[in-house]
């Protein structure tokens, strides 16, 4: 790829150019990107998840297409060195403790099918990021998504209000009259749409200002009639520890804050479950602090974990499962713990289902490792906006997994998210990134 120092309008290319390789390379990953976060059943609660014990013949049929399509594009349209590049050694062991989980799973076969979802949305995401051969693919790419996902969600919001609002009707009628657009639930549209606004200032920092502003001032509207008070919280934040930095010429301030961040996160979260000191602290000037019932569950899965520290229980082989229907539920409990389908902390979840030293290495791996590709970016106006709007969509979704859990969930909107930014950060610090001037 080729480097530059300065950014240049580009000229208006001709129709043609769609269908050079490149044209079709971008038009695959707008499509595959496009495809991943919609889900193959929109506006619908179950989403994108398998039901039943044969699955879903629609979503079965739809990723397995996905699949074949990365690994079509990867081997024809991709360069050879990105697509080696994505391929860590850390990301390697990852995979091989998540492997190690679905066949220590109470059900293998199901546990592989869910793992075959996961699978394929990593290599979705890859792909589109290995698929674009300059920023303006990449750029174009981003738009075409973004533009279909919120134009989808705020047309369903007219079109199909109950299934694009959450009803009194609903499993949740607390959550009555708010935002999820095509997504399955407000928490995961409230994270999407954050990361949206992200890509708009990227966009908007590197030149397309219409773009990257109306996608900004459209994700942050929706976001907020999500109702989601932490993702409201944590978008100016993070969009602050990324960019402040940058802007005065301390880049290295922003590796620094990001792990002050997670570090205070993980004491004023599980801290007040796990550390003696700070749970003493926090009974006795935040008596009621419990994260909407969810210490009772972080308790819970604390207990069960010191049963199996070094396995844990096995991918798909807790939450929701009979080992936990049948435990007694005192009725004194803020939350049933037999109906929970997850333990609203993901490192906790990957910790649960597989083991601790599972989760040593996807600490390395999705924070780590991550900061040290920050560090490594070319000192290019490219590589620099790029890489700013990744570490942004890394921060977020690292912080926001303290209280939800989405890690190796499927194809998991956020969980896709957070894949395309740690991945993401790898690739644009290998290399400078390719653009086209202006002739």
């Amino acid at each position: 790829m080729s480097s530059t120092g300065s950014l240049r309008r580009t000229e208006r290319a001709p129709l043609s150019a769609a269908f050079t390789r490149d044209g079709v390379a971008t038009a695959i990953a707008a499509l595959l990107f496009t495809v991943i976060l919609v889900s193959f059943r929109p506006f619908q609660p179950a989403g994108a998840e398998l039901t039943g014990d044969g699955g879903d013949i629609v979503n079965q049929l739809g990723f397995g297409s996905l699949g074949a399509i990365s690994i079509f594009s990867l081997m024809t349209f991709a360069d050879p060195r990105v697509v080696r590049s994505l391929l860590s050694p850390s990301w390697l062991l990852m995979l091989g403790f998540f492997m190690l989980s679905v066949v220590m799973a109470t059900d293998p076969p199901s546990a592989m099918r869910a793992a075959f979802f996961t699978l394929i949305g990593i290599m979705t995401m890859a792909t589109i990021l290995a698929l674009p051969r300059d920023a303006e693919a990449f750029s174009k790419v981003i738009i075409f998504t973004i533009v279909v996902v919120m134009g989808l969600s705020y047309i369903g919001l007219i079109v199909f209000p109950h299934e694009a609002l959450h009803t009194a009707d609903s499993q949740e009628p607390e959550h009555a009259g708010l935002w999820r657009g095509v997504f399955t639930h407000k928490n995961i549209a409230g994270p999407i749409m954050a990361c949206f606004s992200f890509a708009g200032l990227y966009l908007y920092r590197r030149g397309q200002r219409l773009w990257g502003a109306a996608i900004f001032c459209a994700a942050m509207f929706f976001m907020f009639h999500t109702g989601s008070k932490t993702t409201a919280g944590l978008v100016p934040f993070s969009i602050l520890i990324v960019v402040l930095p940058s802007l005065i010429g301390m880049r290295l301030g922003t590796p620094i804050l990001f792990g002050l961040a997670i570090i205070a996160t993980a004491v004023g979260t599980l801290g007040i479950v796990f550390l003696p000191p700070v749970k003493h602290l926090a009974s006795i000037y935040f008596p009621d602090l419990t994260f909407t019932g969810r210490t009772t569950l972080w308790e819970f899965a604390g207990d069960m974990l010191a049963k199996r520290p070094w396995t844990g229980y096995g991918y798909e082989s807790f939450w929701g499962t009979p080992l936990l229907l049948n435990q007694d539920q005192p009725f004194d409990r803020p939350w049933d713990i037999r109906t929970i389908v997850h333990g609203h902390d993901g490192y906790l979840d990957i910790a649960v289902l597989m083991g601790i030293p599972a989760l040593c290495v996807a600490v390395y791996t999705f924070l780590i490792v991550p900061l040290r590709d920050y560090m490594r970016i070319p000192l290019r106006k490219e590589n620099i906006y790029l890489s700013d709007f990744f570490m942004m969509v890394v921060l977020f979704t690292a912080l926001n997994a303290f209280l939800e859990s989405f890690f190796f969930h499927r194809a998991d909107p956020v969980w896709m998210f957070f894949v395309f930014g740690v991945l993401g950060l790898r690739q644009v610090s290998l290399r400078p990134l390719a653009v086209r001037l202006q002739s």
